[in-house]
């Protein structure tokens, strides 16, 4: 079981189900979410001005990542969550995009973040949930 996820993506419903689905497994024990990458980055940087002091928040052991979203989207975040300000985060947190469209050229893509371990089609399900938890941590993405 995993200690926290964080969740990103602009569609309230989404995000909605995201929490009913998973806490209804013992998939994880908390569950954070962003609106947009940029909300999502804004969580890592109060973790990083925590550091000093109590930390108040928690490092997301998974992210769930939407790739269209408004301000700033999925692609945008990665590209930000992958340089070295995030360094403390991007080796020790993975990623999983969910998106509504399973695009080869997207699937592509991915495989350049080394965080990222899979590309999933929305909606999250228990199904996937359990997918995941089988995974063993070796397996990538560029096996699929």
């Amino acid at each position: 079981m995993l200690d926290l996820i964080l969740c990103v993506d602009d569609d309230p419903i989404t995000l909605m189900l995201c929490k009913k689905v998973i806490s209804k497994t013992t998939f994880s024990n908390e569950i954070v979410t962003a609106k947009n990458g940029e909300e999502a980055l804004q969580y890592f940087e109060s973790m990083k001005l925590n550091e000093t002091g109590s930390n108040l928040k928690k490092q997301p052991q998974l992210i769930f990542l939407d790739l269209n979203m408004p301000v700033m989207g999925g692609w945008e975040f990665l590209d930000c969550f992958m340089s070295d300000d995030y360094s403390d985060f991007n080796t020790s947190t993975k990623v999983v995009i969910l998106s509504s469209t399973i695009d080869p050229e997207d699937l592509e893509k991915a495989k350049n973040y080394p965080m990222v371990i899979d590309f999933l089609a929305k909606p999250i399900t228990i199904s996937m949930l359990d997918y995941l938890s089988n995974k063993e941590p070796k397996e990538r993405l560029e096996q699929q």
